[in-house]
């Protein structure tokens, strides 16, 4: 598959709610193509899966 393929088959999982399949498929589509939109896309979900707010969860 391409890195294009690979990126839209990662943003129809992120669609799906299925996280760890779209990462996977964004890093596929990073190995082949360092400048590819799926630089972006995997950073955003990390950065959602990586968010904690300490204030929300210690009232």
């Amino acid at each position: 598959m391409s890195s294009e393929e690979y990126y839209e088959q990662g943003n129809e999982y992120r669609r799906q709610g299925n996280w760890q399949k779209a990462l996977e498929c964004y890093s596929e589509a990073i190995e082949l193509d360092a400048d590819s939109p799926a630089v972006h896309a995997k950073q955003m979900i990390n950065d959602i899966l990586n968010y904690y707010d300490k204030d929300s969860r210690n009232p």
